[in-house]
């Protein structure tokens, strides 16, 4: 068990990816710290993989708030000291009006839960490590929408193209410090609550997939592993796609 007793924070946690993300480090042994807006979905998830409490910490952040940000970092400061691992996970995928119809503040939102939040986030998680010597890791959830620009989801593109410079900037910075900072871009998966897809975009989207499938549990969350281990302890400021292909370009099924 690579991650037993390991430090982990993850944003998103109720989501699909995040839920994910956080029963494969609980199965290897990790103590949790789970972090999303929506308080009874942590409860939730929290039950439903079986954590113990003693082990697991919870906090309802509001990544649009600066001082919610600031209250998780303090919670993981007190509790644990400082995280070993941290998972900018948390993202929104709206599917919108054209970019001359959007309300500046739906922009404001998509920019400052995909790419404001991560940066305080890391800042906030790097600093304690910095300060008690942890040299850990950070990865952050990316898209292949990065280099894929998508009519009606713009601001979605332009979020996480920010993202993973953001994201390798940091890697640049932390490096002195032994903290290695990555991005894996997770394959498509419907079903989250927070940014709700019609059947008809699903259906499309599966299509598209090269490999002929949506992401299932253990696609992303075993990248995001393997990245926090020591096995890729000479990898930061990579971005590392599992997405079956899709981002490699379009694909067109036979018939």
């Amino acid at each position: 068990m690579d991650f037993a007793d390991s430090r982990v924070v993850i944003t998103g946690a109720a989501g699909t990816f995040g839920g994910w993300i956080a029963q494969a480090f609980a199965s290897e042994g990790a103590r949790l710290c789970l972090s999303d807006i929506r308080a009874d979905a942590l409860a939730e998830t929290a039950a439903r993989l079986n954590l113990d409490p003693a082990r697991t910490l919870t906090h309802p952040t509001d990544l649009m708030q600066e001082a919610s940000i600031g209250a998780l970092a303090e919670l993981v400061r007190s509790r644990w000291g400082a995280p070993d691992i941290v998972v900018n996970n948390a993202g929104l995928y709206p599917r919108g009006p054209r970019l001359i119809d959007l309300p500046a503040e739906d922009w404001d939102r998509i920019m400052g839960v995909n790419v404001r939040a991560p940066f305080l986030v890391s800042r906030a998680m790097a600093r304690l490590m910095i300060g008690t010597g942890v040299k850990g890791s950070i990865v952050t959830i990316g898209s292949g929408a990065a280099r894929q620009m998508r009519a009606t989801s713009v601001p979605y593109c332009t979020s996480k193209t920010a993202v993973e410079r953001l994201s390798k900037g940091l890697a640049l910075e932390l490096a002195p410090h032994g903290i290695r900072v990555n991005v894996v871009e997770p394959g498509f998966a419907p079903g989250s609550e927070v940014s709700v897809l019609p059947e008809d975009y699903v259906a499309k989207m599966r299509a598209r997939i090269p490999l002929g499938r949506t992401s299932e549990p253990g696609d992303a969350a075993g990248a995001v592993l393997y990245l926090c281990s020591a096995r890729a302890g000479f990898i930061t400021g990579a971005v590392l796609s599992v997405d079956g292909g899709n981002s490699i370009g379009t694909f067109e099924p036979p018939g």
